[in-house]
């Protein structure tokens, strides 16, 4: 079955930086249009970025310039890099595919100082 594992998520002062991983299994990973979203509390989730089988990418107009996403195809992994983290980043954040609509667990972040 598809299983969808971040790691990398932590406590970080503002300014700081984390990289996310999202390590799929059970898929056609090569085909798949991965994301991240994330949820603050008492927020709805939203989507922070996107990028296709391709390596087409988009992004929250809040995040462009500080997050970017990539993908390793050998590995089976989405990554997002973390930037200029500011508090209001602070969320669970959770990888997902558009590949049979699939979530991760999710990974917590918090930008404190």
């Amino acid at each position: 079955q598809v299983q969808l594992v971040e790691s990398g998520g932590g406590l970080v002062q503002p300014g700081g930086s984390l990289r996310l991983s999202c390590a799929a299994s059970g898929m056609i990973f090569t085909i798949a249009d991965m994301g991240w979203y994330r949820q603050a509390p008492g927020k709805q989730r939203e989507l922070v970025a996107t990028i296709t089988g391709r390596g087409d990418t988009n992004y929250a107009d809040s995040v462009k310039g500080r997050f970017t996403i990539s993908r390793d195809n050998a590995r089976k992994t989405v990554y997002l890099q973390m930037n200029s983290l500011k508090p209001e980043d602070t969320a669970v954040y959770y990888c997902r595919t558009w590949l049979g609509n699939y979530w991760g667990q999710g990974t917590q972040v918090t930008v404190s100082s």
